[in-house]
C-alpha cells in the first residue's frame, strides 16, 4: 500500500485540504519567491528518484535540498513527491509542474545564451548610414554576406549623402557610417578605416559628341552640359573643386536626387554626368548610354568606414564594423 502523499511542512498544508472550501484556488504570484537552483534540484529529483542523489548533483546537503522541495511546496500550495520505502515519487501535480520547470529552465538557457550572443556581438540591431554610391555598388553584398554569417543580427539601413551619413553619426541616428573620404572628415572621437574604392566613368547619350571617345578628362567634361546630383553630394562637391581648380565654370543644364533620376536625363538628351562605375553597369545598360572612361586620377574615389570607439557602440554594431573592414580588405579593387 502506497504512502500518504508527502505534506508540506506548517501552514502550507491547509492550502491542500480537500475539505476546505475553494479547494481551487488562485495563488497571488507575488507569493513566489524560488529560485533557478529550486528548479534544477525539483527537477533532478524527479529524474533520480532520491532527493540524496539530486542533492549530491546540485552540490546540496541533504537537509538543505529537503528544506528547497518543501519551501516549493509551500509556495505552490501542492505536494510535488510521494515518500516511498524505496525514494521520491512525483504526485500528479508535481508531474504537472515538472513540464513547466523543464520549460522554465529551456527558457533560461536561451536568454542565456542571447545574452552571450548580445555580449560578443552576434545578436541585435545596427543602424548604418550609407551614402548613396556605397550603398549601391557594396553595401547589398557585404549585408548579405553579414547575415549568412550572423543572423540574429538586424540591420537597419540609411541613405544619403556623404555629409548626411556624418551627420547621422554626430546625432546618434546610426552606429556606423560609409561615406566618400573628399567629405570633411568625422569628430576626432571616432574611428575611421578604408572600405572600398571605386572609379567615376563618364555616362552619355549614344549621339552625344563624346561618346565616340575611348578616354576623356576633365577639361572635355567642363565644355559639356552636365547633369549632375544635388549641391551638397559629394560628387557634386568633387566637380565644383575640379573646375575651380582649372578657373572653370560648370555648367549643370539639371540636378537630380538620384542616379537612375539622373540617368534618365541623360537619355533624355539634355546633358552628361559621372557616374560611378559600378552604379552606371547596373543602370546604364540601355542601348540609348555609352560609358567612357575617365583617364585622371580623380576618378578613383575611396570610401571610408566610420564609427565610435567601445563602449559608446553597441556589441552588434561593432560587429557590422568590423565585418565590413574586413570584407573590404579581401575585395581586390576596382581595375
Amino acid at each position: 500500500m502506497s504512502k500518504a502523499p508527502h505534506t508540506p511542512p506548517g501552514s502550507a498544508a491547509r492550502y491542500i485540504a480537500k475539505d476546505e472550501p475553494g479547494a481551487l484556488r488562485r495563488l497571488a504570484l507575488d507569493r513566489i519567491r524560488f529560485d533557478l537552483t529550486s528548479i534544477r534540484l525539483f527537477i533532478a529529483t524527479v529524474e533520480h528518484g532520491s532527493i540524496s542523489r539530486a542533492a549530491g548533483r546540485q552540490c546540496l546537503a541533504v537537509t538543505a535540498a529537503s528544506r528547497r522541495i518543501a519551501e516549493l511546496e509551500a509556495q505552490f500550495g501542492v505536494a510535488l513527491f510521494q515518500r516511498r520505502p524505496h525514494g521520491m515519487v512525483p504526485t500528479d501535480a508535481g508531474r504537472g509542474l515538472l513540464a513547466h520547470a523543464r520549460a522554465l529552465m529551456q527558457s533560461v538557457e536561451r536568454m542565456h545564451n542571447d545574452a552571450v550572443a548580445h555580449a560578443q556581438g552576434h545578436k541585435g540591431l545596427a543602424r548604418v548610414a550609407a551614402c548613396t554610391s556605397a550603398a549601391l555598388q557594396f553595401l547589398p553584398a557585404d549585408i548579405r554576406a553579414h547575415q549568412e554569417a550572423f543572423p540574429d543580427i538586424d540591420i537597419e539601413t540609411q541613405e544619403g549623402t556623404s555629409y548626411g551619413v556624418i551627420k547621422a553619426l554626430v546625432q546618434g541616428t546610426a552606429e556606423v557610417g560609409i561615406y566618400e573620404a573628399g567629405v570633411s572628415a568625422p569628430p576626432a572621437t571616432m574611428r575611421t578605416r578604408p572600405y572600398r574604392e571605386d572609379r567615376l566613368v563618364l555616362v552619355t547619350h549614344r549621339g552625344h559628341p563624346l561618346a565616340r571617345r575611348r578616354q576623356v578628362g576633365f577639361d572635355d567634361i567642363l565644355l559639356c552640359d552636365l547633369v549632375g546630383l544635388n549641391e551638397d553630394s559629394a560628387l557634386s562637391m568633387l566637380l565644383v573643386r575640379l573646375a575651380a581648380s582649372r578657373d572653370g565654370k560648370l555648367n549643370v543644364r539639371v540636378r537630380a536626387r538620384s542616379f537612375d533620376t539622373m540617368l534618365a536625363m541623360i537619355q533624355a538628351e539634355l546633358g552628361v554626368g559621372l557616374v560611378p562605375q559600378g552604379v552606371a553597369r547596373w543602370l546604364a545598360v540601355s542601348k540609348a548610354f555609352r560609358q567612357v572612361e575617365i583617364a585622371e586620377p580623380w576618378a578613383r574615389r575611396q570610401f571610408v568606414l566610420c564609427h565610435r570607439h567601445a563602449p559608446d557602440i553597441s556589441s552588434a554594431a561593432l560587429s557590422v564594423a568590423e565585418f565590413l573592414a574586413e570584407s573590404a580588405q579581401r575585395e581586390p579593387l576596382p581595375a
